[in-house]
């Protein structure tokens, strides 16, 4: 299923006088605030989310996962629904495939879907966190770390492969997470965990073709609930450093205790130049995997009040690679998707309203109310209209989720791919 720009068109008739009416006022506003709109609108058009395969079908849990009807069993399918997201929004123009889920079987055709849906791919994601079928070694203590060379040897190579396999498509970065730890105190040697995963790391990063990146996630817990191997920024950090200058820091906001500041650790990042890539969710507990912002709004909005700031004034970090990595358990997993791509807009715009020079001046004058003020009267700000605006310069829906409903493109899939489609990976 592909939706075209008439559809689109269509559907924005329906919105486009209110639309209208709201993008003049805020303009307005904004403008007698001193602020460009036409540069705020360039930026939020040109902010490009990459869309994880594996989000296009139902999610789960460890107890159980419910499927929902017309989900995508195959990489064209995913590639499909990627290309509905960006015809709607036109700010999802990427895929990013995780290996071996979705190796692809003819890299042409691949690649030919893909661009006509509008599509790039962005980073390519290796999996040792669980074992693939016919595989020689189990990863069940482990895989870049494991005490045994021949997991580790396993694990390299597959690491190797899915490097290969982005460079036929395009792609320029590879991502790794590990779920290497340890479920108990005393089962493993914390630095011989950690030796084995820097020389591993080593070993993935020599294969790197010369203009692409590696990003290193880190996680505090789970799968394993006693240790895991790359905790935590710093560790992450270190190893990046030890790979060379061609390795970063991947930052996804569920890999983090309760509370952590996470905006401090992005500022720190991207002053060091080694912030490569952002995974977006929310989260309440832990590594929930919710829609952006659905939580935790305002937090996402202070990080994206750093990540502007870095952009702008950190020429020594690379631009950055932005992802949503979520779960949809019980909801449409394209509406959560969209959801979380508004959010994601939504701060991003709102951080873009910051007047920064004005918040350094009341930062170096310790007026600590007036910075509070200017970061909340920007937070405040309804920007909606600024995002829809956007998207109808860019060809994009008004109201991309009801225009989702009213074009009944569940409906349409369910009828193309049945109810009992099952999205391949999951």
């Amino acid at each position: 299923m592909q939706l075209n720009i008439d559809q689109v068109l269509t559907e924005n008739k329906k919105f486009k006088t209110n639309h209208s009416d709201n993008f003049d006022f805020l303009s307005k506003q904004l403008e007698n605030k001193g602020k460009n709109v036409n540069n705020i609108l360039k930026k939020i058009a040109d902010f490009q989310v990459a869309i994880p395969s594996w989000a296009l079908g139902a999610g789960g849990t460890r107890f159980g996962r419910f499927g929902f009807f017309g989900e995508p069993a195959s990489l064209e399918q995913k590639i499909e629904d990627v290309g509905i997201l960006h015809a709607l929004t036109k700010t999802a123009g990427a895929v990013s495939l995780h290996i071996p889920w979705d190796i692809p079987q003819d890299y042409n055709a691949i690649k030919e879907l893909a661009k006509a849906n509008g599509l790039v791919f962005d980073a390519v994601n290796s999996n040792t966190f669980q074992d693939q079928k016919n595989a020689k070694e189990s990863y069940r203590f482990g895989s870049l770390s494991n005490l045994n060379s021949s997991v580790r040897d396993q694990a390299i190579q597959h690491n190797i492969d899915v490097i290969k396999i982005g460079n036929k498509l395009g792609s320029k970065s590879l991502t790794v997470w590990l779920a290497d730890g340890a479920n108990f105190a005393g089962q493993r040697n914390f630095q011989s965990s950690l030796i084995h995963t820097e020389d591993s790391l080593k070993s993935i990063y020599s294969e790197l073709p010369e203009d692409w990146k590696m990003f290193i996630e880190y996680k505090p817990y789970e799968p394993n609930f006693y240790s895991t191997v790359i905790q935590d920024w710093g560790t992450s950090f270190m190893l990046a450093n030890a790979c060379g200058e061609k390795a970063y820091t991947l930052v996804d906001l569920g890999h983090h205790l309760p509370n952590t500041n996470i905006e401090q650790i992005v500022s720190t990042l991207m002053l060091k130049g080694k912030l490569g890539g952002f995974h977006f969710n929310d989260s309440k507990y832990g590594d929930d995997d919710s829609t952006v912002g659905s939580v935790k709004p305002y937090a996402l909005f202070l990080i994206f009040n750093e990540l502007v700031y870095g952009m702008a004034n950190n020429s020594q970090n690379p631009d950055l690679a932005w992802m949503i990595d979520a779960s949809h358990n019980i909801k449409d997993p394209l509406e959560d998707l969209l959801q979380s791509l508004e959010a994601i807009q939504e701060a991003y715009a709102k951080a873009l309203l910051i007047d920064q020079e004005e918040l350094k001046a009341a930062q170096e004058r310790n007026d600590v109310t007036l910075c509070q003020e200017i970061l909340q009267d920007a937070y405040r700000t309804d920007v909606r209209p600024l995002l829809a605006q956007a998207r109808v310069l860019s060809g994009g829906a008004i109201d991309p989720l009801n225009s989702y409903r009213s074009l009944k493109v569940r409906e349409s899939l369910i009828k193309q791919r049945g109810v009992n489609s099952i999205a391949s990976g999951l």
